[in-house]
């Protein structure tokens, strides 16, 4: 029995101490470098900030919010058949608002300096 809780002291140990030894960041690189050409022709490269997850992501977190939802309430409501009839609903009307209603809009804006 002495011998039984002590390995598990120990490996509860070594188990916690696993997330110390991972790495801080996984992804270290919060900036990128894009070439710009200004008006007058000259090359630059300037640092951009990377976006934000949800902004890379944007379209497959919207669909999965959806399927999720519509499996949850269909599942809710009508058992097993319902919840795959829910998750069907739910993808179709995620698709819909995400590439028609709701498209990504890029702003252009016209910079004067007079």
């Amino acid at each position: 029995m002495k011998k039984f809780i002590w390995s598990f002291i120990i490996a509860a140990l070594v188990i916690g101490l696993v997330p110390a030894m991972l790495p801080v960041e996984a992804s270290a690189q919060s900036y990128y470098v894009r070439k710009v050409r200004d008006r007058r022709g000259r090359v630059r490269y300037v640092r951009v900030a990377k976006p934000s997850y949800y902004r890379r992501h944007r379209n497959r977190i919207n669909m999965a919010i959806g399927t999720g939802g519509g499996a949850l309430i269909g599942g809710l409501l009508g058992g097993g058949k319902g919840a795959l009839i829910g998750a069907g609903v739910g993808a179709g009307s995620s698709a819909l608002y995400t590439y028609k209603l709701n498209k990504k809009k890029r702003k252009y804006r016209k910079i004067r300096r007079y």
